[in-house]
């Protein structure tokens, strides 16, 4: 890949350093609150702490970086990630637990969280010529899935440490936040190394820079579907899914950690898929006509009669739904001025993170409560609306690399 940059391949390591932390966080974080006493709708209201916390950093940060820096901004989500590893590694107070989670960078699922997209989305199409911003987006999200599959995978690291060393449980699962703390460090690291090329490219004519104007009505209506998607999504995160493995069948780490291993490397090899996919038929093709069959099957999940069927729906399901996501990235960054992007990645990932929020507590006490199957079903149901939604009010809105040339 000779044409990915220094500051590409930089902005990719952290993205596995990082996901590969929320990818054995966000497997056993349920299982670790359950173990030191927690309920059901606790584990879900530490998961809504650290999504409402995220939506607020992403905002805050997003826009003092148009003022102060991306890269600054970037190093110290990378310190609150650091400082949240700490908080849970040292006490099982919950006060303080959620008031780490409001940090916003808890891995509570295996994708992003906390200011990092945002700020990252919009450094990205800098890094790469025009032709390979698809591509880039593409290889962006597959690092992340590889990484967060392995990580994952480390889920399992806790036994080892239990049956080698002989730690207890708890102190095993304590070691993986002091991990989690020392990945952070070193994606801090990473981020001191960006070249003033990931900043924002130029002034708008009123001598600000960023901000929403041209694409503003674009922008908002974009935000305002991507949050109904993060709302059926916050029903599904990561760390529920994995929690409901354990309550409905009794899987433990050792058996959740190649579960969502499987996860990890079918979202990446889709991603680049996506690429290709969205290059042929369109960037808002790809995200509606992969999406809706995902949303199906995850509503067919609580209804598996066993444990392997269950497995089956869950990596049939994400080898489907994550090809949405470097298709929407690259969408949003296309349909916007250069120096939009930065406002624009960051008002789409808050509302995301926002509503994203809402539902993990509904979906904890839904468990307890209702049925331990409904977030599955609310969460797929109001994905389809999203996704019939989104190709009805912008299959004819097309990028401008997209538009066929015109005639001399």
């Amino acid at each position: 890949m000779s044409w990915v940059s220094s500051d590409a391949g930089l902005i990719l390591t952290a993205r596995a350093v990082r996901t590969f932390a929320y990818g054995y966080l966000s497997v056993l974080l349920g299982v670790y609150l359950e173990q030191v006493g927690f309920a059901p709708w606790q584990v879900g209201a530490v998961l809504t702490a650290t999504l409402t916390g995220s939506a607020a950093l992403t905002l805050a940060f997003s826009f003092a970086a148009d003022r102060i820096g991306r890269r600054p901004m970037l190093m110290l989500s990378a310190l609150l990630m650091a400082a949240s590893g700490a908080a849970f590694a040292i006490t099982t107070k919950y006060p303080l637990l959620i008031l780490a989670s409001l940090t916003g960078t808890v891995g509570a699922t295996s994708g992003e969280v906390g200011p990092f997209l945002s700020l990252e989305q919009a450094m990205l199409p800098q890094t790469v010529p025009l032709a390979r911003r698809n591509t880039v987006f593409g290889w962006y999200n597959t690092v992340g899935a590889l990484a967060g599959a392995a990580g994952a995978l480390g889920a399992g690291l806790p036994a080892l440490l239990e049956a080698w060393l002989g730690w207890s449980s708890e102190l095993a699962l304590r070691a993986m936040f002091v991990l989690y703390a020392a990945l952070a460090f070193i994606a801090l690291l990473l981020f001191t190394r960006l070249s003033d090329r990931v900043e924002i490219a130029r002034p708008d004519r009123t001598g600000r820079s960023g901000g929403l104007r041209r694409s503003r009505s674009s922008v908002l209506r974009l935000a305002a579907l991507f949050s109904l998607d993060s709302l059926g999504g916050g029903f599904v995160v990561q760390s529920l899914i994995a929690f409901w493995f354990h309550l409905r069948w009794g899987a433990g780490p050792e058996v959740l950690g190649p579960i969502f291993l499987g996860v990890g490397l079918l979202q990446a090899g889709s991603f680049m898929a996506a690429t290709r996919l969205a290059d042929r038929i369109g960037l808002i093709n790809t995200m509606v006509f992969t999406h809706l069959p995902s949303n199906v099957l995850l509503m067919l999940i609580p209804a598996a009669p066993s444990l392997p069927v269950a497995i089956v729906l869950l990596l049939a399901r994400h080898a489907l739904s994550q090809m949405d996501v470097p298709a929407r990235q690259s969408y949003t960054m296309a349909v916007v001025d250069p120096d939009e992007r930065n406002a624009a990645a960051a008002f789409t990932n808050v509302v995301r993170n926002a509503a994203q929020a809402v539902t993990p507590v509904i979906a904890g006490y839904a468990m307890q409560v209702v049925a331990l199957g409904l977030p599955f079903v609310l969460g797929g149901a109001l994905k389809i609306v999203y996704d019939l939604l989104l190709y009805a009010q912008f299959r004819h809105v097309r990028p401008p690399d997209e538009l066929p040339a015109p005639t001399p």
